[in-house]
Order: structure tokens, then sequence, then C-alpha cells
């Protein structure tokens, strides 16, 4: 990310959450917690999908990698959350802060991207279930994982590189605990337009098109159960949808509050409690959901405890 043109400011103070008072000990021991459940939590997922049998297949394969991603997002986020609840703020170099808003956009749009393959898996176990093997072949779930991450990072380039080159006259002081985009942006002396048109041309490939990928494989899954005759077949065709459906719900309805509104300073404590949801709560959420619903992965478990 070129820095050549960023000359006035090398640090940026985030305030974290201010005036805590007495509630800061427990604040902090609370985010503490939940970032260590939810690197138990996701490395668990990981190592069962790799070493049970029963977890080899597309799904599971997907599910990893949604686990992988968790980890990478909260690590990035969660020890700049907790230095903010401590210290009342913390100071962090440019570049550092700029690193750190690379990461979380990449790991968002891989997540985003991940969510439509995810619904594509169930769209053809539901609707094509005779051919599902040979359409989700191991070979293409690894070409839909590389190309998703690949697009991920690449896609957090451009906007992070613009980022990096805009010019802040002041000493930036962000009411937020981590590099997001419209708090940096709200600082800037230059002209933002360019920045906003590449966020939007960003968001249609990684964002947009997933969601109405992610959309219509759902009306189509929703067609093909309604023409089951059976309850019992309804119910199991649906409970194989229903994690997924929660974590694009809680993922995606975050998305739309937080960056398809515009932020107004009335409404930043409301957008850092968001921001919250979607970037501490859901890593720990999205194994949880998919644990609770699945009996192979209590199973894997099981067996997993058993060996050891």
């Amino acid at each position: 990310m070129s820095m050549k043109n960023q000359t006035w400011v090398s640090e940026i103070v985030l305030l974290g959450f201010q005036n805590l008072h007495n509630f800061k000990v427990p604040l902090f021991s609370l985010f503490l917690l939940i970032y260590i459940l939810t690197v138990w939590e996701n490395v668990l997922i990981i190592v069962l999908v790799a070493f049970s049998r029963n977890l080899h297949s597309p799904m599971y394969f997907f599910l990893q990698q949604l686990a992988l991603s968790d980890l990478l997002e909260s690590s990035n986020i969660a020890p700049t959350l907790l230095l903010t609840v401590m210290q009342d703020g913390i100071t962090l170099p440019f570049a550092g802060c700029m690193t750190q808003f690379y990461f979380f956009s990449a790991t968002e749009g891989f997540e985003c991207l991940l969510l439509a393959v995810m619904a594509y898996d169930r769209y053809v176990a539901i609707c094509i279930p005779l051919r599902y093997t040979s359409i989700m072949s191991h070979r293409v779930c690894v070409t839909f994982i590389v190309l998703s991450w690949v697009l991920g990072l690449m896609s957090a380039l451009p906007l992070a590189n613009i980022m990096a080159t805009l010019q802040f006259c002041d000493q930036i002081t962000i009411d937020h605990f981590f590099c997001d985009f419209f708090p940096l942006l709200q600082f800037s002396c230059s002209d933002t337009f360019l920045v906003h048109i590449i966020m939007i041309l960003e968001s249609i490939p990684v964002v947009s098109l997933p969601f109405i990928l992610i959309s219509v494989s759902y009306m189509c899954i929703a067609h093909a159960i309604l023409k089951i005759v059976s309850h019992t077949g309804r119910q199991k065709a649906f409970s194989t949808c229903s994690s997924h459906l929660a974590v694009v719900s809680m993922f995606y309805g975050t998305i739309i509050s937080i960056y398809m509104v515009s932020p107004s300073k009335e409404s930043q404590t409301t957008n850092k409690c968001l921001s919250i949801l979607y970037t501490i709560a859901t890593p720990l959420m999205n194994p949880l959901i998919y644990s609770l619903r699945s009996s192979d992965i209590r199973q894997g478990l099981g067996l997993l405890t058993a060996k050891s």
C-alpha cells in the first residue's frame, strides 16, 4: 500500500469506549473471554473437519474455511479492542492502521463470497441431489475457496491503497475501536469522491452479487422444499439450511446497518455496538450455531474426545 502522499499524519488515536469508570475491568474481562472462546471454538472446528472422516464433505469443508476467516478477523480486531478498553484509547502508527483496515476488508470480502458458495452448495444438495457428488467435487470446492480468498485479498487492495494516499490535515482521533472505513474517511481533507466510487464498484462483485446469489439460491430451495410431500422431509431439508440462514442474516444485517446507512455523530455509539456484533460476537456465534444444529459435528467431537 502506497504511503507517498500521506505526509501530514503518522499516528492515529482510537478512543474505543470512553468513560467506562467501574465497568472497565468487567468489560475487558468479557471481551477477553469472548476472544478466548472464539479462538478455541474456531480452532476446534478446523481440527474436527480436518481429522474426522464423517466431516469430509463440501458443507463441512466450507464451514472449516468460515472458521478460519472468523479466527483471522477476530485476531485482527480483538487485541485492539482490548487495548482501547484498558487504556481509554490507544495510538496506532498510520501504517499499522491501514494494515488492519486491509486485512479486515479482505476477510469480510472473503466471508461474503464464502456465504454465497455455501448457499450454492445447499441449493445443489436440495434441488439437484442426484448430481450433488459430481457437481460439488473436492476439486470444485477447493477452486471455489481459492477464488474466494484471491478475490477477497485482491478486492481489498485498491481501497486500502487509495485510503493510504489520502491526506489528513490534523491529528486523527477516531471514536471507534478499530480502523474502519467511515470513521477514517471523516477526517480526510482530500477529495473522497474517488474513494466512494471505488468502494461502490468493489461492493458489487464482493457484496451485492453474493447477496443476490444467496437470495436466488434460497428462493429455489424454498420452492423445492414446498414440493416435498412429507412433513418430515420438509423439516429435514429446512434444517440443513437453517444454520446458514442464521449466519447470513446476522452477517448481512449488521453490514447493511453500518455501511448502507450514512453515518452520523449521533449514531456513533450504535455503530460501535453493531461493529462489535459482527467483528467480535459473530465469530463467536458461528461455530455455536453450526455445532448445535449438526449431529455430525457433535459426533466428531465425541470421537475426538474419546481418542484423547
